[in-house]
């Protein structure tokens, strides 16, 4: 796990927001441009196996590929003493599953317009 104050590129890590089997993601400032940026780490253990290398990869070229209003856009990619890790916007706000735990579920309206706007961006 990064520390705060760690800096990949021109990337400050700020603090963790989450992790997950593909990696970890932080909130980061990027010092060159001043803004907030989510920074997804690709796991040391995993780094240095050829097809997660790939994977990662892959997924930043689908990543910059893809243009939708409800799509991150990946800003960079890169790679600093062994880290290998992907720059995208940073959106403000709570994921899906804590909006559902917060509330006891979604009311059908809210439920309805995530729908749309969830399908909207797997058109793309």
């Amino acid at each position: 796990m990064l520390k705060p104050g760690t800096h990949l590129g021109p990337h400050e890590i700020l603090s963790l927001l989450g992790a997950g089997g593909m990696g970890e993601v932080y909130k980061a400032r990027d010092t060159r441009l001043d803004r907030i940026v989510a920074i997804k780490v690709l796991p040391a253990h995993l780094a240095d196996r050829p097809e997660v290398q790939e994977r990662f990869e892959r997924e930043a070229r689908t990543i910059a590929n893809l243009k939708h209003e409800h799509i991150c856009v990946l800003y960079d990619i890169g790679h600093q003493d062994g880290i290998d890790y992907l720059v995208m916007e940073y959106l403000e706000g709570e994921t899906l599953a804590q909006r559902v735990k917060r509330g006891g579920g979604l009311p059908v309206e809210e439920a309805l317009t995530l729908c749309k706007q969830i399908t909207a961006a797997l058109e793309v």
